[in-house]
């Protein structure tokens, strides 16, 4: 799944449906991805999501596209579960609010792999013209390997 890039009309993130999707997608631990029942029996069972009942079959016709209007205390509760702002998912963020979110769910997506993660720990404390030069080092390789210079967007792919 594709992951930025600038809103424009027609974007498929610009429904609920589909920025609900790409939550479920990569916003999981690691393994499999939630499955609509265990969303809805974790806010329907939980006090932090304020009582809000939500069942199965409801949620799975928000991520279809057939229902697009729920109630402010299911996009609240869908919102606290994932740890996103509420407003990402009613559509109201800018553009680049919006492009900040995503950031924020492709860099926990990358941290779910131990060696990424390695990779960012050992460089903490370190000068900053030291992690300039581990940067420029990881885009000289990224080019002798013909990858982009930028890493993909995150899909979700979890390595062992």
């Amino acid at each position: 799944m594709a992951v930025g890039g600038g809103r424009e009309a027609g974007d498929a993130r610009s429904t609920l449906a589909a920025r609900l999707n790409y939550l479920f997608a990569n916003m999981h631990p690691p393994g499999a991805p939630y499955t609509n029942g265990h969303v809805a029996d974790e806010i329907t069972g939980g006090e932090e999501y304020g009582g809000t009942g939500l069942t199965e079959q409801y949620l799975s016709m928000l991520r279809n596209g057939r229902r697009a209007n729920p109630s402010p205390d299911v996009l609240r509760a869908l919102a606290k579960f994932f740890a996103v702002p509420v407003g990402y998912l009613m559509g109201d963020l800018s553009a680049s609010q919006a492009e900040r979110v995503e950031e924020e769910v492709r860099f926990l997506v990358a941290m779910r792999d131990q060696r990424v993660r390695a990779i960012a720990l050992r460089s903490v404390g370190l000068p900053p013209e030291v992690q300039d030069s581990l940067t420029t080092i990881i885009s000289q390789f990224r080019q002798q390997m013909n990858l982009p210079s930028d890493p993909p967007d995150a899909g979700g792919e979890d390595r062992p």
